[in-house]
């Protein structure tokens, strides 16, 4: 009975914290899944589906150019093969059950990758016997900049970074908590496969806290982290990393670190990109008001000695933890990070208090913010709901208008740089513009294009590209946003608005060919 009930609880809180994590990375399912279709929610993702349609049309590819972004010059992009083949290999699985597996596949792969990270926590947290460890698994279910990183629709490759490096994380604390010097060595090759993996995966994030962790366990024990039985670790760390050069055969891109004029102005228009002000409010949507007492948290838990595991590798986690804490005051999308290894953190950190009842009294307490963050996106007011249909309506009417486009022919397009992705998957065509860095070039012609007086200009720019197709849409934010783009004032009659609001009076060398309420098609008469 003993051994029956064991079970049963352990069968109980993996089903909660399953149904915790599943219901809110999926509770934007109305915007992904509409009529029948499933709609991504961002740009990046489609760009990221478009790699995975190229892996899936020419089986063992590794996507080294997007033709599909910048066209013609194209660009040479940051993102790796792992999540196109996880991608792919989901899609597989689903095909026996629907004809849009691959859709399906990209818009489930991300709460699948939260789900797994979950259980791994669930185990982890259990085997380090971490007192107050629900505190931790509760806040990893719940934040919702970790729901928005791994939420339904949201193929990307930060969800797959989230679930690496909690477990690198994880590995490398259980690594110095254990005595055992056979188990010791399991968790430092596991840790280093999750560092390696993860480092393919994207070369910036996962790269800057592995080099941070190493250099805060070279000042604490510098003989520690290179003896002899470390080797193994270090050899299949860098086995993996030769084998991502040799499969990626690229150098990662540092473009979004430099100091560009242009490139500056267009990230101010990218939320994750955005800088966050230490007063922010967000702050507390994603932690909640224990944030306040971490810095107490964490004095104590470096000025006070304690035995046992859990207090042994709190310094290490701490360092990352206010690392990535100024690092989102830079870029808010080391948030992810910062947000995640908080959770981590956390159990350790209230480990000195006795009473649990304090503890939990508390942490209920300070999930307020949070609660009331998820209390308006499951109950929206009625201007957030109407903003909510009317983009579900948009983003309908665009798909319509890009399938007619599809062509076994090549026929590029010029868009909005933010719906050029959408729509190039869609319609199978080329786009100018597109949603990385890498496009950026892409992204000034087309806001130039948009916010052009001079016809002749704006006939340039299209016959450079050898465009095809123009898509106008909602002239206010396209004026605006290419504004910002190219940091200059909006002129009085700018092309987007002729194209958006005067069809008629659309220059010669653009022929009017479709329309609905979201946006208008012109087909160009400069094509080559």
């Amino acid at each position: 009975m003993r051994r029956f009930g064991r079970f049963a609880l352990i069968v109980f809180e993996v089903a909660l914290l399953s149904a915790l994590i599943l219901a809110t990375r999926c509770a934007n399912y109305q915007d992904v899944f509409v009529a029948g279709n499933v709609y991504f929610v961002d740009a990046d993702c489609y760009a990221r589906m478009t790699r995975a349609q190229m892996v899936r049309e020419n089986s063992g590819l590794i996507v080294r150019h997007h033709a599909f972004e910048n066209f013609p010059q194209g660009t040479t992009p940051h993102t790796t093969a792992p999540l196109d083949y996880l991608i792919i290999a989901l899609s597989l699985f689903l095909n026996p059950f629907t004809s849009h597996a691959l859709d399906l596949a990209g818009a489930f792969v991300s709460p699948l990758l939260a789900l797994l990270g979950g259980w791994f926590l669930w185990w982890w947290s259990r085997r380090m016997k971490f007192r107050y460890r629900w505190v931790m698994l509760i806040l990893y279910g719940i934040s919702p900049i970790l729901v928005h990183g791994t939420e339904l629709g949201r193929p990307d490759h930060q969800s797959l970074l989230i679930l690496l490096v909690t477990i690198a994380i994880c590995a490398e604390w259980s690594s110095q908590t254990l005595q055992a010097a056979n188990m010791a060595g399991a968790w430092w090759l596991t840790s280093a496969v999750a560092w390696a993996v993860a480092i393919w995966v994207s070369a910036y994030e996962p790269l800057m806290l592995f080099l941070m962790l190493t250099a805060t366990a070279l000042l604490m024990n510098r003989r520690a982290v290179f003896a002899r039985d470390r080797r193994a670790r270090w050899i299949l760390f860098a086995a993996i990393i030769a084998i991502a050069f040799a499969i990626e055969r690229r150098v990662p891109s540092v473009a979004i670190l430099q100091s560009n004029s242009h490139l500056k102005n267009w990230a101010s228009t990218i939320g994750e990109l955005a800088h966050v002000s230490p007063m922010n409010p967000v702050w507390l949507n994603w932690c909640g008001y224990l944030l306040f007492v971490a810095p107490v948290l964490i004095w104590m838990s470096i000025r006070t000695p304690r035995n046992g595991a859990q207090g042994l590798r709190v310094p290490p986690v701490c360092v990352l933890l206010i690392a990535t804490y100024l690092l989102t005051i830079w870029q808010a999308r080391w948030g992810y990070f910062f947000v995640l290894i908080f959770a981590l953190a956390l159990p350790a950190l209230l480990a000195p208090i006795k009473s649990s009842a304090a503890v939990w009294i508390a942490f209920v307490l300070s999930m307020f913010p949070i609660l009331r963050d998820w209390d308006e996106r499951l109950w929206p007011n009625e201007a957030q709901l109407a903003g909510r249909v009317e983009r579900r309506i948009e983003s309908a009417q665009i798909r319509d208008l890009a399938l007619s486009l599809r062509s076994a022919e090549v026929h590029p397009l010029l868009a909005p740089w933010w719906l050029s992705p959408s729509i190039a998957y869609w319609s199978g065509q080329p786009g100018v513009a597109g949603s990385s860095h890498e496009s950026l070039n892409g992204i000034e012609e087309s806001a130039r294009f948009f916010l052009s007086e001079n016809l002749e200009q704006a006939y340039e720019i299209l016959d450079k590209h050898r465009v095809a197709w123009v898509l106008a849409y909602d002239s206010d934010r396209v004026a605006q946003n290419s504004a910002a783009v190219l940091n200059q004032a909006v002129p009085l009659r700018p092309l987007c608005r002729v194209l958006y609001q005067t069809p008629s009076q659309a220059p010669p060398f653009l022929i009017f060919s479709a329309q609905n309420p979201t946006c208008k098609l012109y087909r160009a008469g400069v094509e080559r």
